[in-house]
């Protein structure tokens, strides 16, 4: 007998929407027992107790496997209040709360913020969950114990297992307990697909547009629009205690200005957050490069190594060739390499296969 996760999956493989993804296809019961599970109503008397909240789901896979179209599905069947957010901007929320809370003088500022949380929804739904922040690995094992105690259930998708979340990071034994909740309170499945759906998105486009003219934008728009529908909203990074905004940005997929990400005084943090936080990155207008504006084309470099060493995807219009794009002044013999690099990912398949 079919449900409802499978009748919609049914649904936009018979519209064209998307192709049918055995993999994908196979994950659909995990995300329909919840559904089912919060659909059940409450059981009311004097001795009767509430029916026990279904496990969550964390799914992991490659870029492009359809994660968040997934995710797109299981928010469209839930029929109970729920919140579909990306885990960047959820912290970002989280951080704002407690804030609030310091400020009325609470001394356990976590507990209001997952008490307002659960008061309002039943699920919580995360997409691209990572965790490369301190001060989010110390915050988030209270948030979802309390989360988690209210009966709030937890779906969430990331490109990494449970156990290499913070990998790596500050005092990361302090957030392995955290690793250790999410596997007692939610199935872990892996969509284990071999197909990047994205790069069939992108198969035969190209990625680097020069010059960055209204033409480069207009084809620019037209792909940005293919990847979101046109929907989008800022993502904002918590890096260090500051704000990093990517002004939009929509499942693992960011557009910026090259002076929105060069022009600001971002460092090397900044632009490994933002090659975590995003598998795919649009930059507009980058200009020629030279001793005039040399510390924007050091942060360029610093950017496009961070986006190089974890494989993201990148579509940009530019004044100039790689090769041509910095041809004078301090640095320009080191750009060669920067240039070898935006040419390796101008090809197609970078990427492919990234986690």
């Amino acid at each position: 007998m079919a449900t409802v996760m499978q009748d919609l999956y049914a649904d936009r493989v018979a519209r064209g929407a998307i192709d049918p993804d055995p993999a994908q296809e196979a994950v659909l019961p995990e995300f329909e027992r919840i559904v089912e599970g919060l659909a059940q109503p409450a059981k009311r008397g004097l001795f009767r107790r509430a029916p026990e909240p279904p496990r969550g789901l964390y799914l992991w896979g490659g870029v492009g496997r359809g994660k968040s179209m997934l995710m797109d599905l299981f928010a469209g069947a839930l029929t109970v209040p729920a919140r579909r957010v990306h885990f960047h901007a959820f912290m970002q929320e989280v951080h704002t709360g407690m804030t609030a809370a310091r400020a009325r003088g609470v001394d356990d500022p976590v507990k209001p913020v997952a008490r307002g949380i659960a008061d309002a929804i039943r699920c919580l739904a995360f997409d691209e969950m990572q965790i490369t922040d301190i001060t989010d690995a110390m915050i988030v094992g209270r948030l979802f114990e309390q989360l988690f105690g209210a009966g709030v259930v937890v779906v969430a998708t990331s490109n990494r297992p449970p156990d290499d979340l913070y990998k790596d990071g500050l005092n990361r034994a302090l957030f392995l307990p955290f690793i250790d909740l999410l596997k007692e309170r939610m199935v872990v499945r892996e969509l284990a697909g071999e197909t990047d759906h994205r790069q069939d998105r992108l198969a035969g486009s190209p990625v680097y547009f020069t010059p960055a003219d209204a033409r480069a934008r207009a084809r620019i728009d037209a792909i940005w629009q293919g990847l979101t529908g046109g929907e989008t909203a800022p993502l904002a990074l918590r890096v260090k205690g500051r704000d990093v905004v990517l002004p939009e940005f929509h499942n693992g997929a960011a557009r910026a200005r090259f002076f929105e990400l060069c022009g600001q005084p971002l460092g090397p943090a900044d632009y490994l957050a933002i090659a975590e936080a995003v598998r795919l990155l649009v930059i507009d207008d980058i200009p020629c490069l030279s001793r005039s504006n040399f510390n924007e084309a050091k942060r360029f470099v610093t950017l496009v190594d961070a986006l190089y060493e974890a494989k993201v995807r990148l579509i940009c219009s530019a004044a100039a060739e790689p090769e041509s794009l910095y041809v004078e002044g301090e640095g320009s013999f080191e750009f060669a390499r920067t240039a070898s690099r935006l040419r390796e990912m101008m090809s197609h398949g970078w990427g492919q296969g990234a986690g």
